[in-house]
């Protein structure tokens, strides 16, 4: 899917209830956040804003970044009726220039992974950039699938490309609610 095409896609899902947009935190980030101490946030691709709130809500100091501007109307509205305090900027995570780091979580839940090839790398170097020492990169996607739909989505390059600067600690598969393969993945720096 090409950037504009993919824009205009999320630009006009934002008007109605996305089916990713569920409302609620997945367990992976629960467990996260129960094993780690707070610290800074970054969350990629936030949406409407439920994993930066649920981060906020146990302390973390959190960043949301979204591409659509809906998008992150709503996370501001939601973040202020749950009364916590999160930063939401309209920018793309290519470019993330306004963004300062250090963050000790690196958070993208289904971002990365629709992100045509040529916007990759500088995906990754804003990572590089932006992640603490001893940070934590927490990502999920679908695996690359041509044979079943997927397209877009998670190959064995994409994971050897973070492993450049990033030591991979786990790796959790995790079907989604219609059985696509999909995994989360954890790397520290």
């Amino acid at each position: 899917m090409g950037r504009l095409l993919r824009y205009f896609f999320f630009f006009f899902t934002s008007f109605g209830k996305p089916r990713w947009d569920t409302g609620i935190s997945p367990p992976e980030l629960l467990e996260f956040i129960a094993d780690h101490e707070p610290g800074r946030a970054l969350d990629l691709g936030c949406g409407t804003g439920t994993n930066a709130i649920t981060l906020a809500q146990h302390g973390w100091q959190v960043t949301g970044v979204d591409f659509i501007p809906r998008s992150i109307q709503h996370a501001r509205q939601k973040a202020s009726k749950a009364g916590v305090n999160a930063v939401f900027v309209v920018d793309s995570v290519t470019n993330l220039k306004g963004i300062i780091g250090p963050f000790h979580l690196i958070l993208d839940i289904g971002c990365y992974q629709g992100l045509p090839a040529a916007d990759r790398e500088p995906y990754r170097m804003n990572i590089k950039r932006l992640l603490a020492p001893g940070g934590s990169l927490l990502m999920y996607g679908f695996y690359h699938d041509p044979e079943h739909g997927v397209e877009h989505g998670l190959s064995e390059q994409d994971f050897e490309a973070f492993t450049i600067f990033h030591r991979l600690t786990g790796i959790k598969d995790s079907p989604d609610n219609r059985g696509r393969a999909s995994t989360w993945l954890h790397y520290m720096r």
